[in-house]
């Protein structure tokens, strides 16, 4: 399937977690579509923020709430009739879970549980995307991607908590929108699991792109941690339409759909750590250097992981348009950009258009 936009036309679409880096990419491209968009998330923090340079408050319904207060939560979704639920909102990286464990998996587990329950309640909507990550399987370190049916699990305590929530959510979807019962409830819940994403934008501590872009800009050494851990990269984007395709289908199709589902890199996509800084301080407009960062009491950080996106490509008919030096180029214009004063925004806009072409139709393929 395409991405349709006389679907998403006057579409009522929740995103929670519309402050961060994915939803706010989100966010844009569904304004671009012609959605009705309402945002639920934590203020936007920080010196740079992409909800500020996207002009994101322009163009749609901007809540500031905590997923964890159900009463609020329920209140906009009821209030704004929502069909379509894109759930974002998360605490999303690994280091800072050793640091707060329990704010960790109150956030991702909770709060989840209580989108869901705010779902179970609001009698207009009817697809929902729950996103998790790749790190919600149990890691083996092997050479081959992981399917949807691979065993949760996680050594972090983030990891831990998006595996614990995609059990939460299977239980919770057989427990109160079974198939069987789909045409009583008329609710389809899957679960999206993404690679290591990047782009313009992310300003997240500990991530490599924004911690190589931060010192590059400030003509600093940049610091390199696990130079030989593998990940499996690809641009926003990529994700992003596998997400809006899926929830398509759940609208049109139901139940069918409503399961876990991958949307990962092409294996040569899958790259050292090293060599994408390599990669990126060689597309910087000024001299950079690299060095590595030794830190012999570091937390556990997975070595290799990869994702098999082959149920996706099959029976979404999704596809990754950008490879990884294509993504890297897309990434490092953005944030020259950014530095350089210019209009982000309309750069922003111009790369979704860009990603979308040759076509450039009513119709998209993603």
């Amino acid at each position: 399937m395409l991405i349709d936009r006389s679907f998403w036309q006057g579409r009522r679409v929740l995103v929670t977690g519309h402050t961060g880096f994915k939803g706010g990419w989100l966010s844009l491209w569904l304004q671009q579509l012609g959605a009705t968009v309402v945002g639920y998330a934590l203020p936007p923090v920080g010196q740079h923020r992409l909800f500020d340079a996207l002009r994101l408050q322009d163009g749609m319904s901007h809540v500031v709430g905590d997923i964890r207060d159900q009463a609020r939560l329920q209140g906009v979704m009821d209030a704004h009739r929502i069909e379509v639920v894109f759930h974002l909102a998360a605490q999303a990286l690994v280091r800072p879970s050793y640091v707060d464990p329990v704010e960790t998996y109150d956030v991702n587990v909770m709060g989840s549980l209580k989108v869901l329950e705010c779902v179970r309640r609001c009698e207009t909507v009817r697809a929902v995307v729950m996103v998790t990550t790749d790190k919600c399987y149990r890691n083996h370190e092997w050479c081959w991607g992981y399917r949807e049916i691979d065993p949760m699990g996680g050594h972090d305590p983030y990891s831990a908590s998006k595996g614990a929530m995609e059990l939460m959510v299977d239980s919770h979807r057989n427990a109160f929108f079974s198939a069987a019962e789909y045409a009583r409830h008329g609710k389809a819940i899957a679960t999206a699991r993404a690679g290591n994403v990047i782009g313009g934008g992310d300003w997240c501590e500990d991530r490599l792109v924004p911690d190589l872009v931060r010192a590059f800009a400030a003509g600093q050494p940049a610091l390199i941690r696990n130079r030989h851990a593998i990940r499996p990269w690809q641009h926003v984007f990529q994700p992003l339409g596998g997400y809006m395709v899926l929830a398509q289908y759940l609208f049109l199709e139901g139940s069918a759909f409503a399961e876990a589902w991958n949307f990962g890199p092409r294996d040569e996509d899958c790259q050292p750590v090293g060599a994408v800084a390599q990669r990126l301080a060689s597309l910087w407009a000024s001299q950079v250097q690299l060095r590595d960062e030794t830190q012999p009491d570091a937390p556990h950080e997975a070595h290799f992981l990869k994702l098999d996106s082959a149920k996706a490509r099959s029976r979404l008919a999704w596809r990754g348009r950008t490879s990884l030096d294509e993504a890297l180029a897309m990434t490092a214009a953005w944030y020259q950009a950014f530095y350089q004063g210019q209009n982000v925004h309309a750069l922003s806009l111009a790369q979704i258009e860009r990603y979308t072409r040759p076509e450039l139709k009513e119709h998209h393929e993603v």
